[in-house]
């Protein structure tokens, strides 16, 4: 069967940038499930995506469909005939439905009888007759939340659509959609070349688009931009300041990428760089230069969709855009600074955190003292950490953070700083938000981490205390994110930190502001199944987390460390028969209603194997939970791994449940001491195959 690439695009208005890949991508995904619900062959799709178009190029697409055999069934034999023989009503309707006779029908032999039976030939369709329904579905399900309408047209799309074109190799396809006929037509770049040109063949689309200035493919252009960004600054002896996020915004605005270097007056360097930056970034999609130090040069670079003949005029015109732009950062910095965090404290009262939690200087206030509390709990200076606290949110009634809000906190350490603030304050004041994402850096100092985490777990404790849990994608107040932080501060920063004795802190700091009882056990189990969520993204066992998570350790660090020697015990040869054994043994316990403390009689210890299993136990017990109490989790199971022949031997030996009643429970108690110090790491038994 011959095949050939078949490409479809739509030619538009510029895209909007921050949906590009997603647009493109989804474009390509959708076509690939149409070709296969039609069951057209194809080797791969390609999504193609610039400012003012989306394209998919499907490679080795077969030219129709297979022929197939359809098989239709009909009544069952016993009720297609009559007594006499003759084809029923039913019989007749079928086989004249499907333009054969009674007569010309197959049967149809399984375990539950018969059936009449056609099997009908159904012929391929050609890619010419199927490419309209693949092109609608594929638009139809493109990911677009606000549609717009344009001209005379009804129909609706993300951006006005000009063009569509359809080439199956050269073949064009009639196809019609959001008010146009497909053709040839593909637009070139707004400014250089042709405005319009015919495309002859499928395989051309890259080239020919090159040679009208557009480079389509949109990996392709941000790898020319971010190698023009290395280049030039590289040359310059400085560092190209861009994430992948500012990248594929530019590579989504420009179809030509020409890369360009300016500068701004050195005075503006002595706005804190932070500032400069995002307005660089954010509002111009400029990309700042760093000295090798990492303080900011005045020189930068920009990305024009120009290749000018005389690039000078939009360098200057560049310059005369930033400038007033760094001038206003300038002035909300030298403004800002003729009033101190602490005058601000009050203002806090005029904004709302919750309007069941109060304002924000109430928020200020509860975290003040709770972070006090933390920075007891992990040898930190508490007056530092209750100092940061009451400062932690003046920065946002500063003019610099209400006209660029993602320099929270950054403006706080630099006001604090100039304030004469002592500097663990400061820097709490910045650290308070971190980690902001997956992989963001932890607080520096454990008054910084003090702050941190009594900043999430107001908000937690809060949100949960009014009953408002998030459900399903809904999380307004970033819970999941605060609870991950949490998660994140303490065990990287190895401190000895119990949830349930923070949680209950903060909802005594709440006092009568919240109405939900449940809050206190809903806040833990909601951080500790963020926690097995995350184990579970680095590949820890599901039933390893089981194993830790039956015995509900509150301290993050504690739960890391008995997560740690389970997945090493369950390494052990000896694990599996260890891990059988502990579930016979809670079987048994749980029958007889055996639970708490028990004593044990040496006088009724009779069998051999239970004497020497309750002496080796009596040997190690000791040991194990000195080791316990020190969080040597691994060294326990090692040495209860010690247990296993006395344990077989038991099991082999020893008939727990004894006729004399006195030996029966003496031997439950020997189980559930047995069972207790395997329980001072986990429930070994879930490891059980």
């Amino acid at each position: 069967m011959r095949t050939e690439n078949l490409l479809i695009e739509l030619g538009t208005e510029e895209l909007p940038p921050k949906s590009l890949i997603q647009l493109g991508s989804s474009f390509a995904a959708n076509v690939e499930d149409a070709l296969n619900n039609a069951e057209l062959s194809f080797t791969q799709a390609h999504w193609f995506a610039a400012p003012r178009r989306l394209a998919v190029y499907v490679v080795g697409l077969a030219e129709h469909q297979q022929d197939k055999i359809v098989e239709k069934r009909g009544p069952a034999v016993s009720a297609a005939f009559d007594d006499e023989g003759n084809p029923t009503k039913a019989a007749v309707g079928w086989a004249r439905g499907n333009g054969i006779s009674v007569e010309q029908a197959e049967r149809l032999k399984t375990d539950k009888g018969e059936w009449l039976l056609y099997k009908a030939e159904v012929k391929g369709q050609p890619i010419s007759a199927l490419l309209q329904d693949i092109v609608n579905q594929a638009i139809a399900k493109l990911p677009i939340s606000k549609p717009m309408r344009w001209g005379n047209y009804e129909t609706q799309f993300i951006r006005p659509v000009h063009t569509l074109c359809t080439l199956f190799g050269s073949e064009l396809i009639a196809v019609s959609a959001l008010g146009m006929d497909s053709s040839r037509t593909i637009q070139g770049h707004r400014f250089h070349g042709d405005k319009t040109f015919e495309l002859d063949h499928a395989d051309n689309y890259l080239t020919a688009l090159k040679s009208h200035y557009v480079v389509a493919d949109f990996d392709t252009r941000a790898s020319q931009i971010a190698s023009s960004l290395n280049s030039k600054a590289e040359q310059l002896g400085l560092v190209a300041d861009y994430d992948d996020s500012l990248l594929n915004e530019i590579a989504a605005l420009v179809e030509w990428p020409v890369v360009l270097q300016a500068s701004f007056d050195e005075n503006f360097l002595n706005v804190p760089k932070e500032a400069l930056i995002y307005t660089m970034k954010d509002d111009q999609k400029y990309v700042p230069l760093l000295n090798k130090d990492g303080s900011l040069s005045n020189q930068f670079l920009f990305v024009t969709n120009i290749e000018s003949n005389d690039p000078i005029q939009i360098i200057s015109g560049n310059e005369r855009v930033i400038r007033p732009r760094l001038a206003d950062a300038e002035f909300f910095f030298d403004t800002d600074k003729k009033h101190t965090l602490d005058s601000r404290r009050a203002s806090l009262d005029t904004v709302l955190f919750q309007k069941q939690l109060g304002t924000l200087k109430d928020k200020s206030d509860r975290i003040a003292r709770l972070s006090a509390s933390i920075a007891r709990t992990i040898n930190a200076d508490p007056a530092h950490a209750e100092r940061a606290g009451l400062l932690s949110k003046t920065d946002l009634m500063t003019n610099m953070v209400m006209e660029f809000p993602d320099v929270q906190g950054v403006m706080g350490k630099y006001y604090a700083l100039h304030d004469g603030e002592p500097e663990p304050v400061a820097n709490a004041l910045y650290e308070q938000y971190l980690p902001r994402f997956a992989g963001d850096e932890l607080p520096s100092s454990l008054e910084s981490a003090a702050v941190a985490l009594a900043d999430k777990f107001d908000t937690l404790v809060g949100i949960f205390g009014i009953g408002q849990l998030p459900k399903g994608d809904r999380d307004p107040f970033a819970l999941r994110r605060a609870a991950i932080g949490v998660l994140r501060i303490i065990t990287e920063k190895s401190l000895v930190i119990d949830l349930e004795e923070v949680v209950s802190e903060a909802v005594d700091i709440y006092a009568d502001k919240l109405s939900n009882a449940q809050c206190n056990e809903q806040v833990v189990d909601f951080i500790l199944g963020r926690f097995n969520a995350l184990l579970q993204d680095q590949n820890v066992d599901t039933d390893v987390i089981q194993a830790v998570s039956a015995r509900r350790p509150t301290q993050p660090t504690d739960y890391l460390a008995r997560i740690n020697a389970v997945a090493a015990f369950k390494e052990n040869d000896a694990s599996e028969a260890l891990a059988a054994a502990n579930k016979r043994v809670a079987n048994i316990l749980a029958k007889n209603n055996v639970a708490g403390d028990a004593d044990i009689s040496g006088s009724l210890l009779t069998e051999e194997a239970e004497i020497a299993l309750y002496n080796d136990i009596e040997a190690i017990k000791g040991s194990i939970l000195q080791h316990a109490s020190e969080r040597e989790y691994t060294e326990v199971l090692s040495q209860l791994a010690t247990l296993r022949p006395s344990i077989d031997a038991f099991f082999d030996n020893v008939m727990v449940m004894a006729d004399d009643d006195k030996v029966k429970q003496n031997r439950l108690a020997l189980l559930l001491l047995l069972r207790s110090l395997f329980l001072t790491t986990a429930d070994i038994s879930l490891l059980a195959k």
